[in-house]
């Protein structure tokens, strides 16, 4: 059993080439506007879950969706994940308003999610 715990996948991040066009997309999808709409981000909000489009993959590059597992302590779940084989592919950093983000890889390569807000 691991010492710290996680509160579900609640963002999920999608990198798109064409922003409006994806915004078109997960506006019909979805069944409502963004609730954050700039050139660097698209955001929707639906059942308790954030829905994010991340053009050209964001500073990240990332290249299909990715799954964040929201945590209450950012640094010591990641201690765990990488002590049970998991690599750091971005440490944890600020994103703005004191929001944490970091991602890693499972053993396949995926990559995987972790986010602590204030």
């Amino acid at each position: 059993m691991t010492g710290s715990s996680t509160s579900g996948i609640k963002t999920v991040l999608h990198p798109v080439t064409d922003l409006a066009k994806a915004k078109a997309v997960y506006t019909a999808l979805l069944g409502t506007p963004p609730t954050t709409d700039s050139p660097y981000y698209v955001g929707f909000e639906v059942a308790g879950q954030q829905i994010g489009l991340v053009p050209g993959g964001g500073p990240q590059r990332m290249t299909s969706p990715v799954a964040f597992w929201h945590v209450s302590d950012i640094q010591a779940k990641l201690n765990e994940v990488t002590a049970a084989g998991a690599r750091v592919k971005e440490a944890p950093h600020d994103v703005g308003g004191g929001r944490l983000v970091a991602t890693f890889t499972d053993p396949d390569g995926n990559v995987l999610g972790l986010i602590q807000d204030r």
